[in-house]
């Protein structure tokens, strides 16, 4: 598992006091970084090996300003060439969100899929969710 910990910020909120719906998956995403490194070690985006397939996201309890949040992030599912990556949002002991990102190991110049390396698998069976 990974971790990562946000600070809320006032301009996350919404009109109704919580972090707004939008944030989450922008924190998702910024806490996929270490996974985005099995791939592209240097993060250059020139040689970027991974796009986005979908993600879902469920809202669990509102998450709110002035209290960290922490941002657990696990590989769930590996197949051929691409891999589901499960994270939650916990805030004050409460798991507030969950959501899954489907992750395509992709050359962007042949625009086609690749297949997983046997230790790219590996890297991703380290961080394993189990339910």
């Amino acid at each position: 598992m990974f971790s990562n910990t946000f600070e809320p910020r006032f301009l996350e909120t919404d009109a109704l006091g919580h972090i707004n719906n939008t944030v989450l998956p922008m924190w998702f995403e910024a806490s996929r970084d270490p996974v985005f490194a099995f791939f592209t070690p240097n993060m250059d985006v020139d040689n970027w090996k991974l796009i986005l397939a979908g993600f879902n996201v469920s809202f669990h309890a509102e998450t709110h300003y002035g209290t960290s949040v922490e941002i657990k992030t696990y590989a769930s599912r590996i197949g051929n060439s691409s891999f589901d990556i499960y994270q939650e949002c916990w805030q004050a002991g409460q798991k507030t969100v969950s959501g899954t990102a489907t992750l395509v190991h992709f050359c962007h110049r042949e625009k086609k899929s690749l297949a997983l390396t046997a230790e790219q698998k590996t890297l991703l069976k380290a961080h394993w969710f189990d339910q």
